[in-house]
């Protein structure tokens, strides 16, 4: 009997290709083939990067790509072209591929899990006959502001295009913080045009979910009980960590620089400010300088990742003497490898983007945050970091919109002192872990998921 044969498609974005690569490694670890599905310019990436070039899962992990309709040397932060040409191109050309898969000598296609933000996907495996789950990587609380879409339009927040048109708060749950409409996901946005794409995602997006047996979610009941309850046919299957099966995070899209963690065996346990902004953020120079200064003022030792093109100008400038006066007591890197970087004992907090894997990832590892927020859902996953787990503060920006040196030293010094929000941390590693474990939660809906992948139809 041949086994089931899985394909896997994520949304074209580091952030989103991660956790539905983990959940690939683990039908991979049941027997299961899975083809991996990326853009052409983002499998280079992911192939490059990949930690074991020839093992691939065993054999039963096959990468492939589809383009995404642009030129390789176009610019793929130009979201609204993108997102555009995703929905003009890939869906005929994903289609191209399950029939050139299906008419092979290999196993038939039985499944298809797609990142709900590429619906349309969905959409074809429904038209294909093949079942179908929908994955979402990132806080069910964002996903149900998704999902409030229409009411928000009916109640006059947004336009049919999304885009807001008053500043009034919104609660999609009386124990859920509440959210203004500029920290919707699709409304982060200074472009009208960009807005609008999204927003036409957001609209596939909630379509697809109504088409789909199964829709699983990289979170844990225990981190946003009240979101789960607003929508029950979600199932939560999170966080989906490499390090739960003792093996290297894979996805990345850049080189990790894994030195790091020997320079953590050399700093005193509970010291280490580790700071790092995820895969999309841009900060200006001045910016980027004062947080420079700001970690001098520490006078902490710091992991700083500094990622290709995390400032808006060419070269990365640090203030005039920087690197000299932290000495060693600064390390400086690339790309991380995050995980064992927040596992580590030397760590004491997580200067954070508030992305979701990120937020995660210091989650399970019991570390304070300190937040600095970027884009979409990083808003609204700070407010349940500072308002609903406290296990963190927020930064306070000037008149000029730069968080400053003082600032950055005040906050360090505060979140570091009081020994409340490590210990509320640490309560709730307790209880996001207890998901993953054995008898958890989250680890009975991914076993019961992964035996619905594999019946037969």
């Amino acid at each position: 009997m041949s086994k089931p044969h899985v394909l896997v498609i994520p949304y074209p974005a580091q952030g989103h290709v991660m956790p539905i690569m983990e959940l690939s490694q683990r039908l991979v670890a049941k027997g299961m083939k899975v083809t991996f599905v990326n853009t052409e310019v983002n499998h280079k990436l992911v192939t490059t990067n990949w930690l074991d070039q020839n093992g691939l899962a065993g054999g039963l992990m096959e990468m492939v790509s589809i383009p995404d309709g642009l030129e390789p040397w176009e610019d793929r932060t130009d979201l609204c072209r993108l997102t555009n040409s995703i929905f003009q191109i890939m869906p005929g050309k994903l289609e191209e591929l399950i029939e050139k898969i299906n008419k092979g000598d290999r196993c038939k296609i039985t499944c298809v899990i797609a990142d709900d933000s590429m619906g349309w996907a969905i959409k074809v495996a429904k038209k294909m006959g093949i079942r179908r789950a929908a994955f979402w990587p990132a806080s069910v609380s964002t996903l149900a502001s998704m999902f409030s879409f229409q009411k928000l339009i009916d109640d006059g927040i947004i336009d049919n295009n999304g885009i807001p048109l008053q500043d009034q708060v919104i609660r999609l749950s009386e124990t859920m913080p509440p959210l203004k409409p500029a920290n919707l996901p699709w409304t982060c946005f200074e472009d009208p045009a960009t807005i609008i794409a999204f927003f036409h995602l957001v609209r596939e997006a909630v379509e697809a979910a109504g088409l789909t047996e199964w829709f699983i979610c990289n979170s844990a009941t225990e981190l946003e009980p009240a979101a789960f309850g607003l929508h029950p046919q979600l199932v939560p299957i999170g966080p989906l960590l490499a390090s739960d099966r003792l093996a290297n995070q894979t996805g990345h899209f850049w080189h990790e620089d894994s030195t790091c963690l020997s320079w953590l065996d050399q700093q005193p346990v509970g010291s280490v400010i580790y700071i790092a902004f995820g895969s999309f953020t841009i900060i200006n120079q001045t910016q980027f300088e004062e947080l420079a200064l700001g970690l001098e003022l520490c006078n902490r030792p710091f992991l700083w990742v500094v990622r290709p093109g995390m400032t808006k100008e060419p070269k990365v400038t640090y203030p005039d003497g920087f690197i000299e006066r932290v000495g060693s007591r600064g390390r400086i890197v690339s790309w991380a490898p995050q995980q064992k970087v927040l596992a580590h004992p030397s760590v004491a907090c997580f200067v954070s983007h508030c992305g979701w894997n990120s937020t995660l990832e210091g989650v399970t590892n019991g570390r304070p945050f300190l937040c600095w927020p970027y884009f979409a859902d990083q808003f609204y996953n700070e407010d349940y970091v500072c308002d609903i787990w406290k296990t963190g503060l927020r930064f306070e920006k000037d008149e000029a919109g730069i968080i400053r040196r003082g600032e950055i030293k005040s906050k360090v010094e505060e979140v570091l002192s009081n020994k409340n929000y490590a210990m509320r941390a640490l309560e709730m590693k307790e209880k996001v872990t207890g998901s993953i474990r054995e008898g958890g939660r989250s680890h009975e809906n991914l076993d019961k998921f992964i035996e619905w992948v594999q019946e037969k139809e």
